[in-house]
Parts: C-alpha cells; structure tokens; sequence
C-alpha cells in the first residue's frame, strides 16, 4: 500500500501543507536566487525546520521538501561538489522528517489524524531555469536531455527516508514522460505528478490535460496526478475532467489568489484567504482527495482546510 492510499484509508481527505518560499520571505529570508527556497538550506535550515513544523501543527498530513529547486547545475554554481549538492538534498528531507517525528512525539498531536508523511519535491526543468518557464513548458528540449537532468536528483531523494516523491509544477508532455519513465529505474519509489495549467482543459504547454492523465494511467507508481501553483478558479472543472479519465486519486494544491507577474517580479491581484477554507470543501465534493496550498498560502490556510476534515 503506497502512502497516500495508507492515509486515505482512515482520514480522506488528506492535507498538504502549503508554501514554503512565501513564507521564508515572510520570515525575512531573501529569496531572490535561483536556488529558491533551497538557498536557505544553506543559510538558515533552521527556519525550514521550523515552518514544517508550523505545517503539521496547522493540520498537514506531508510535508513537502525544500528541493524545488535544488538542482546540482545551480549548486555547481555556487562551487559546490555534486556530494556536498546531494548533501543539501538529504538535509532538506532530515529537516522535514525531524519536524514530523518531533511533532509526533506528543501523544496530543495524534488525536483524529494520521501520521504526517514527507514527500520530496521535485521541480520541473523550467524551475531550475528560474524565468517563469515552469509556467510555459516551451523549452526546447529533447526527452533524453529531460531525463538526464532529473535522474541524478531523483537518484538521491530515492535513496532519502522520504515517504513518496512529489513531481511538482510540471507544465509539459514531454517532461511528464521523462519523469513517470525515469521512476521506473526507482521501483519501490512512488510519486504524484502534478501540472501547472494555462486553464482547466489545458496544461501550460497547450496539450489537453485529459489526455495526458489518460496516458498516465498506465503508470502505477504514479498514485496521484493533479495541478498546483495554478488559479484556484479553474480548479472545480480540472477536477471533474481528472475524474472522468482515471481513478486514481486526485490531488490539488492552488496559490492563494494572486498571480505572479514576471515583469514586474511581485504578485499582483487579490487574495482569497477568507474563502480558502470553502474552497477546498467544494473541491472535496467535486471529488479532489488530497488538498492543500501552493504559493502565498500560510499555516491558517492549512487549519481552514483541518477545520472542516478532520471536525
């Protein structure tokens, strides 16, 4: 039984945290890098600790880790030995499971929930680009080329006491093959994998989003396929068009509200923080099994989404 499954068994649906960047920023942390998020494992790994922890006792049943986009291209940059780049991948993952073995130590945490798990983000090659790319999917690049550049990441973060992988944000055809092929080398690993859209019936790159979660259906180490860091508007209708092309759960991980304008390089238009929390219940209904938040989303988003599944 893969570890979704495990937790959807006794506790449906199951929360996911939600943004770690935005609130590093929120921290004070200066993120304005390449690397991300992933520049505080080098910095302050402490406060990545930290809002793990926030997560679980805001409800969360996984952590997401901060390797988005930790690749060993951008470290290299930094002067760094592919075994020190490895090293601050299995610390980012060390610092999630620390917070949810401490965070499960206490009995009182136990109540009505499920043991938290940790699931290892993977981000697309248009993260690591660092131009909004992973909004596009429009890079030129062979298949090959894609799974060369995430099998030595994906290597070590199988190799990591993480729970499952997490390919996030991946807004092409062609990189969902190279990823759900290259887990194969990876047989006990399984993953969700999911897009960014441009709106509910397509993702960024402009294939139909039925047809490719149709075409991974033959993937079982794919066990939750979905969308993130997307509008939260198209998310009913990505819902029922998932749901009508496979069973497998469905996961859904929104940002806030606002979008992020490349341009300009902050985020623009309103929030929906108040509504947040009847959102995800919609979602829910209209047959999402695994909810949380992607950027610009808090903690206090994450107990809007407790405060109706676990009551």
């Amino acid at each position: 039984m893969n570890p979704i499954e495990k937790i959807l068994q006794t506790h449906n649906p199951m929360i996911l945290d939600g943004a770690l960047a935005t609130e590093l920023e929120r921290m004070g942390c200066d993120l304005h890098d390449p690397l991300w998020s992933a520049k505080v494992l080098l910095e302050s790994p402490h406060l990545i600790k930290q809002i793990h922890a926030n997560y679980f006792k805001a409800g969360a049943d996984c952590a997401t880790t901060a390797t988005y986009q930790a690749t060993f291209e951008e470290f290299a940059k930094r002067g760094m030995t592919k075994t020190q780049s490895a090293d601050m991948m299995q610390l980012a993952v060390r610092l999630a499971i620390e917070a949810r073995d401490e965070f499960w130590a206490n009995p009182m945490n136990r109540l009505n929930r499920p043991k938290p798990i940790v699931a290892a983000s993977i981000g697309s090659y248009g993260a690591f680009l660092a131009d909004g790319s992973e909004y596009q999917g429009d890079y030129d690049i062979t298949l090959i080329e894609l799974m060369d550049f995430h099998q030595p990441r994906l290597a070590v973060l199988a190799n990591t006491e993480a729970d499952m992988i997490a390919f996030e944000t991946i807004p092409s055809f062609i990189e969902a093959q190279a990823l759900a092929n290259l887990l194969i080398e990876f047989p006990t690993r399984t993953a969700w994998l999911s897009f960014s859209v441009r709106d509910a019936n397509y993702i960024s790159d402009g294939n139909l989003l039925s047809e490719i979660i149709k075409w991974l259906d033959d993937f079982a180490q794919i066990v939750a396929v979905g969308v993130n860091c997307t509008r939260s508007n198209y998310i009913s209708d990505v819902i029922k068009i998932i749901r009508q092309v496979t069973c497998k759960p469905i996961v859904v991980y929104p940002n806030a509200g606002e979008q992020y304008s490349m341009s300009e390089k902050r985020w623009v238009g309103k929030a929906e923080h108040d509504r947040f929390g009847h959102l995800t219940q919609q979602w829910f209904h209209d047959g999402a099994q695994i909810i949380g938040g992607c950027c610009r989303t808090t903690p206090m988003t994450i107990e809007q989404i407790a405060g109706w599944a676990r009551s």
